[in-house]
């Protein structure tokens, strides 16, 4: 059962591959615009994007959130629906 949500603002992206480098199980560059994609995750109508996690999945994702140079991945708690990053 997901515990966290993966919010990406891909709007805001610079293209700079540190999700993908950091984790290429989650994350992807797109070959038509450079910028990063959430590999399974649902494109919102505002062109953000959001995908539900386990907590396994949670550190490494915690780590491509502190390591965007533009603060566009956040994660948010489920349960509390506090945003974490």
């Amino acid at each position: 059962m997901p515990v966290f949500r993966i919010i990406h603002d891909r709007p805001g992206c610079i293209a700079c591959g540190a999700c993908a480098a950091l984790n290429p199980d989650d994350w992807k560059m797109d070959e038509r615009d450079g910028l990063s994609n959430l590999i399974k995750g649902k494109r919102m109508p505002d062109h953000k994007e959001e995908l539900d996690i386990n907590q396994s999945d949670f550190d490494k994702n915690k780590e491509c959130a502190e390591g965007c140079p533009v603060n566009v991945i956040h994660i948010v708690d489920l349960k509390t629906n506090q945003n974490l990053i």
